[in-house]
């Protein structure tokens, strides 16, 4: 690591070598902690992913990126493989060999813990490496909570050399469910304003809308915390007075049962399923509405994709939505199943006179999460643990 600075400006970390741990999956902790990574990578850092399959979003290569594979053994002794243990051993290794500056984790279960294991046993050898760990949301209020897991999660939290956050919502959270006590910095989730430009792919938009309907989107895992019953409610009662169509972007527990409220309902021929896809901003680019019901939702990175693309946004009040989707600016956040006044919001955005200046709204805001505005923010706190780190271990001896 070479630390360059001036009189007149702060010291910055060029060529860092960060160890990068998260989920390899869609969810918005994997995605975000890839394009992080991505991000970092472009700046000149070297970037290790530690994970147990490749990140989804880890499509390209870059002469600064890395990907070291958890190996889990399995054994008749175990009934579920020890992935911690498997993953604690790989950061040793990955840390030790590639001389890493810093790891940081992304999602504290289990990966706060297994960096604390790591950290000790490269202290034992001389090796002294500084943890950040990113709280993304269900880690904290869902999973993280349950008595089963809640001692460890504080534990692993406050050993931390820095806690971050995606929301002050989740920070609230933290503060009132664990005894915290460490500091934790407000970094908000970002997107690549890059890949989610406008793009309209007008052939699409006329396949699914022939007759010039407005087209809502909802993208999520079916969970039912992601209530995805009062999307297909709302969109019952909007289709009473304006043409629409729905797509629904994602798989999950909950679908099955959604597919049956849509027959119920009558639905069908105005609503698609489509699964899981990739480039899903191929689908936002031509919407008009997208909606997020959900119960709970640390920050709504699904929304913030919608944003970037110009699309508006129709939300629940739920955790961190309400920092993301300004109400009556860049759309409107409603009480949790309120499909009354959701319907009635929906139907002001989407009414010709409006939709274009919601439309303008939802594009400012997701500027201003731009990758090139947060990325510096994540540097800048990777600088401050790092010196932290360092002078606590001069202080040591």
């Amino acid at each position: 690591m070479d630390v360059n600075k001036t009189k007149s400006e702060k010291p910055k970390l060029i060529n860092m070598k960060i160890g990068i741990v998260c989920y390899p999956t869609f969810g918005g902790s994997g995605v975000v902690a890839t394009e992080l990574g991505k991000a970092l990578a472009k700046e000149g850092h070297q970037v290790h992913f530690i994970t147990y399959r490749q990140p989804t979003r880890l499509d390209f290569f870059s002469a600064n990126l890395f990907y070291h594979e958890v190996d889990i053994k399995s054994y008749p002794l175990f009934e579920h493989a020890p992935y911690e243990l498997a993953l604690a051993s790989k950061m040793v290794n990955v840390a030790k060999y590639e001389q890493l500056d810093l790891l940081h984790v992304h999602y504290a279960i289990p990966h706060a813990s297994a960096a604390y294991m790591a950290k000790q046993i490269l202290k034992e050898e001389g090796i002294y490496i500084p943890v950040v760990t990113t709280l993304h949301g269900t880690d904290i209020t869902l999973v993280g909570k349950d008595p089963s897991y809640e001692p460890v999660v504080t534990f692993s939290i406050n050993q931390s050399d820095g806690v971050t956050a995606v929301s002050e919502d989740l920070k609230r959270a933290t503060f009132e469910l664990f005894d915290i006590k460490t500091e934790i910095e407000v970094i908000p989730n970002f997107i690549d304003l890059d890949r989610f430009k406008k793009q309209k792919k007008e052939h699409f938009k006329l396949a699914i809308c022939p007759n010039g309907e407005k087209l809502l989107v909802h993208t999520s895992n079916f969970r039912k915390v992601k209530r995805v019953e009062d999307v297909i409610k709302v969109f019952f009662e909007i289709r009473k007075t304006l043409p629409v169509k729905l797509l629904l972007v994602g798989d999950g527990p909950e679908r099955d049962k959604m597919e049956r409220l849509c027959r119920e309902l009558g639905t069908c021929d105005d609503t698609r399923f489509l699964g899981k896809l990739e480039a899903v901003e191929e689908v936002l680019s031509v919407a008009d509405l997208f909606l997020m019901p959900s119960e709970k939702e640390s920050f709504g990175l699904a929304a913030l994709e919608a944003m970037a693309c110009e699309v508006p946004v129709l939300s629940s009040n739920a955790g961190g939505i309400p920092e993301l989707n300004i109400d009556g600016v860049t759309g409107y956040a409603c009480e949790i199943g309120n499909i009354e006044e959701m319907t009635k919001r929906a139907l002001e955005i989407l009414d010709d006179a409006n939709l274009p200046r919601f439309k303008a709204n939802a594009l400012a805001r997701a500027k201003e999460l731009d990758v090139s505005n947060i990325l510096p923010q994540y540097e800048e706190f990777y600088r401050k643990t790092i010196e932290k780190s360092q002078a606590n271990i001069l202080n040591l001896g």
